[in-house]
């Protein structure tokens, strides 16, 4: 399956059933779309615009109450889509000893004319045994939630079953991504971000929601602020300057050289301005570029210290520590694998 243009906006159906549950389907909604917009929003970056249209769909417009009793509102029915570039299937609360056979008809039916159709029909969780039950996982490599690898094994011994696996993307080529339990929903969200959003961003959501490895806290996943609104030109002029050139040696003497202020008088009004001293700036500009090319590139730590104006390996490696809670060697080895598939 083609991926979309990056410059596209990719549709997205989640699929509603009243046996379904609400954590996957509207944190899914909400990741994606978030997709291109809030980054932004946080962290003052160049504007940016939706790149997922996502629709709840149900079984008709109807509001009904979920498996745990939640209400969920469809945007629209089965009916009323004819295509999709992607369609994603939540989980459904099914017991162990149920027979799913014959008990999704019209949804069945839906995923199986989207999926002619050229959408990317994606599960979450139990939601495999809808397309195990439309035929799609036939003779294709899959996961599920591991509560359901016998009942999948018993009802659909076609489907080449890896319970193990968080995402399995051996169908991919054929239009199908199917993920593991409940929360693997996030594994997903941040895969399609990838594909079809760019991993820049993938990397961006995860932050924004702090997704995947929480083990040593919130700092890595911290971005720059969005700065400060102020009316002083002269403040204003000289954070435009070291945008460009925070790899001076010296930064804040030549900072305060350049607003033409006397050092004492321009660090004053720069906190004041800014609400941060010239210094912390200056670390906090250099810091985020370290951070975008730890995540971009494999160029050596020592000369992406370098890179951002630190000529001392051991200096840097501290001081990015103690901002991003991490080293620069794990903090690499984490956003680097944002959105890729691990080896599960």
């Amino acid at each position: 399956m083609k991926p979309a243009d990056k410059t596209d906006i990719v549709s997205v159906c989640l699929l509603a059933l009243p046996d379904g549950t609400p954590a996957a389907l509207y944190g899914l909604y909400e990741v994606l779309s978030s997709a291109g917009v809030v980054w932004p929003m946080l962290t003052g970056a160049a504007a940016g615009a939706p790149r997922f249209e996502v629709r709840i769909v149900g079984l008709s417009a109807e509001t009904f109450n979920c498996a745990v009793g939640v209400p969920v509102s469809p945007h629209m029915g089965i009916a009323d889509v004819a295509r999709s570039d992607i369609v994603i299937v939540p989980d459904v609360a099914i017991a162990s000893d149920e027979d799913p056979r014959g008990r999704w008809p019209a949804a069945v039916r839906w995923l199986r004319s989207l999926h002619e159709g050229g959408a990317l029909v994606c599960t979450v969780c139990t939601g495999s045994l809808l397309l195990a039950e439309a035929g799609l996982l036939d003779d294709i490599s899959a996961t599920t939630h591991w509560s359901a690898a016998d009942m999948i094994a018993r009802y659909y011994p076609a489907v080449r079953l890896q319970p193990e696996r968080v995402l399995a993307l051996d169908g991919e080529a054929d239009g199908i991504i199917t993920s593991g339990g409940a929360a693997s929903w996030e594994d997903l969200a941040l895969y399609l971000i990838a594909r079809f959003c760019g991993q820049e961003e993938a990397v961006r959501i995860a932050k924004v929601f702090v997704l995947g490895d929480r083990s040593e806290g919130q700092l890595p996943y911290a971005g720059s602020a969005m700065p400060r609104q102020h009316d002083d030109a002269v403040v204003g002029a000289i954070q435009q300057w070291i945008a460009d050139h925070y790899i001076e040696r010296a930064p804040v003497a030549r900072m305060a050289e350049r607003s033409g202020l006397p050092e004492r008088t321009f660090k004053r009004r720069f906190k004041i301005a800014t609400g941060r001293t010239p210094g912390d700036y200056v670390q906090t500009l250099r810091i985020e570029e370290a951070k975008q090319l730890l995540e971009t590139t494999g160029d050596p730590t020592e000369s992406i210290g370098f890179q951002v104006g630190y000529e001392d390996p051991a200096y840097f490696r501290r001081l990015f520590k103690r901002r991003a809670g991490i080293t620069p060697s794990r903090y690499r080895q984490r956003f680097q694998a944002i959105g890729k598939v691990r080896d599960d």
